[in-house]
């Protein structure tokens, strides 16, 4: 077997074992608010529902195990780079034990929500696995 065949072969297999092992290609992996919708007028506290294809939710706890992780909500803020690890503070929340729902008190105004996947040791997974739309918060009733 000449060499250019044999290592297209192993590419071959080598991005078939990537499927098998349970990753996703890029196109196939995102997440998105299943709530709320992009410019909702929403009343705190506000319902957050986080969706994620492509990769498997697993707590912090679990470490690092590929193809998987956990959501992040960071408050008037864009996506992070990929490998950096997200800050816990006021402004990027963490939902390291696996939750797809969350509950956020938030003054009336306008807010920007990015959802960032990261994984188990929180360093995110970069722009194509974050999602980011505006909401306007109402005063209470």
């Amino acid at each position: 077997m000449n060499g250019p065949r044999l290592r297209r072969i192993a590419a071959a297999a080598f991005a078939t074992s990537l499927a098998l092992a349970g990753y996703a290609t890029a196109q196939e992996q995102r997440v998105y608010f299943i709530e709320p919708k992009d410019g909702a007028e929403v009343r705190s506290p506000v319902k957050v529902v986080m969706g994620v294809e492509g990769m498997t939710i697993k707590p912090s706890e679990a470490g690092v195990v590929a193809g998987t992780g956990h959501h992040h909500i960071l408050l008037n803020q864009g996506p992070m780079r990929g490998g950096k690890v997200i800050p816990t503070d006021k402004t990027h929340l963490h939902y390291g034990k696996g939750q797809t729902e969350a509950t956020i008190k938030l003054e009336p105004g306008e807010y920007t929500l990015t959802m960032q996947f990261a994984d188990g040791l929180h360093r995110s997974f970069g722009k194509k696995m974050a999602h980011t739309i505006k909401i306007k918060v109402l005063p209470a009733q």
